[in-house]
């Protein structure tokens, strides 16, 4: 215990009085640049960085919470027993820490310990979901209900349940995001195994119905499975009001470390899966190998952060928000907002930008770390599929960026990106043929462009 405090200590004075931190870092710790590297600037990927970047994708992963970063380190250093060893006072003092962790998990969405599983992701959370109640119910039930902008780990499991001769229904969303609940309802058949639909969004941070659809699933008694990585810890959960049989939950989106999720099973009325890994029966049986004790810990810290801190986190990222929105409009015209305003989780901020080249802007931007949508998918030149669904034109679905904000962003980081966003949008629009002939009035919709 000891040892771990010293080290804590230590990593905090070193980090917090390196010179390598720039005024805007939200990281938690920096990596120090290579020696080769003058102190201000790096390259990597072949890209030169004048320094470090402000952190705005908070979507694709979050920094991990100091006081996470604290509860974790004596399971690295003193306390490292196997949680399943039963034989001595280092496996049982990390069988203890793993049950506090699955407690704490459970306390932040209304549900109890035992229907809390291990995993090491929201990806495998959903596979084992997806995957696993239609094999473990294949005999009556073969049809499944979800949406079209789902996380790609739902969507890619669906289709591969289709490719063993399962049925999908793939239900639009409407220009909001928002899933039409009379088209769900009309679309669960006698043979409908499970309804699956996101809870929030992680492209444009649209936050679905969740108890009108647990009530639908609940008349129907079809099971349901939401993917709630991007909700939990943002917005209030509780599995019996949403009426969920499967949630899938993730470490690293809520100040958490990476390579470490879980699954809520329902155990009344229970429901069942197909394990998708074998081995020595830990979990259950239905999530084999030994439990990442370290990992756990700090997810269980994370959650338990989460409760105390989110009335507080989302007041100050819906405040940042406005500035980040009302900074960008106040300089920029033909700016809209990706998704419903009302009904979205205010930390997820995604702006198409008219008459600029999406992956231009991205590159343009080298001093704010921000995306054009899922981490998952983003290596990928196509328009995002979740804008497509939302039916936003591809010109503009090209344009998007999605900026986000959370637990450490600075009014500064705000303001400087904002800064740099106006002024790199200007000066591509600058170049745009198409901004030009829109000054002079002209419509270009109604241009009929020449074939060469």
């Amino acid at each position: 215990m000891a040892a771990s405090k010293l080290l804590a200590s230590t990593l905090r004075k070193t980090l917090t009085t390196s010179s390598s931190f720039r005024r805007f870092s939200t990281a938690a710790a920096e990596a120090v640049a290579p020696a080769s590297e003058p102190e201000d600037s790096m390259t990597i990927k072949g890209v030169k960085i004048s320094a470090r970047p402000l952190y705005l994708d908070m979507q694709a992963t979050s920094p991990v919470d100091p006081r996470v970063l604290d509860a974790m380190l004596p399971y690295y250093l003193a306390r490292y027993g196997n949680p399943h060893s039963r034989t001595h006072l280092y496996g049982w003092e990390s069988d203890q820490a793993v049950e506090t962790a699955r407690s704490q998990i459970a306390d932040l969405i209304g549900a109890s310990p035992k229907e809390i599983v291990f995993t090491s992701g929201a990806t495998e959370s959903n596979n084992i979901s997806v995957k696993g109640v239609m094999k473990f119910y294949k005999e009556k039930k073969r049809h499944v209900v979800t949406t079209q902008t789902e996380h790609k780990c739902v969507l890619d499991s669906c289709r591969h349940l289709q490719q063993e001769g399962f049925e999908v229904t793939y239900l639009p969303v409407g220009n909001d995001g928002i899933v039409d609940l009379e088209k769900l309802k009309g679309s669960i058949r006698p043979d409908t195994g499970l309804v699956s639909v996101m809870a929030v969004n992680n492209e444009i941070g649209v936050i679905q119905p969740m108890e009108e659809i647990g009530e639908i699933c609940k008349e129907l008694n079809v099971p349901f499975h939401t993917d709630a990585a991007q909700a939990l810890g943002k917005i209030p959960i509780d599995v019996d009001k949403w009426n969920v049989s499967l949630m899938s939950l993730s470490g690293h989106k809520i100040y958490g470390p990476k390579g470490v999720g879980a699954l809520y099973m329902r155990r009344r009325p229970r429901i069942r899966v197909e394990p998708q890994m074998n081995g020595g029966g830990q979990e259950r049986g239905i999530r084999s190998g030994t439990v990442p004790t370290p990992l756990v810990v700090g997810m269980g810290a994370a959650c338990e952060l989460a409760k105390k801190e989110m009335e507080y986190d989302d007041k100050r990222i819906r405040a940042l928000q406005e500035r980040m929105l009302n900074g960008v409009r106040a300089k920029l015209d033909g700016v809209v907002v990706n998704g419903s305003v009302e009904r979205r989780y205010a930390g997820n901020l995604n702006l198409s930008f008219a008459y600029v080249e999406g992956e231009s802007l991205l590159m343009g931007l080298k001093d704010v770390a921000v995306s054009s949508g899922s981490a998952c998918t983003s290596a990928s030149l196509e328009p995002s599929y979740v804008l497509r669904a939302l039916g936003v034109d591809e010109d503009m679905a090209h344009t998007s960026i999605r900026f986000g904000i959370g637990r450490f962003t600075t009014e500064e980081e705000i303001d400087r990106a904002i800064e740099l966003t106006v002024q790199q949008v200007e000066k591509l629009r600058e170049m745009s043929p198409l901004y030009e002939m829109v000054k002079e009035g002209i419509d270009i919709k109604q241009i009929q462009w020449a074939q060469h």
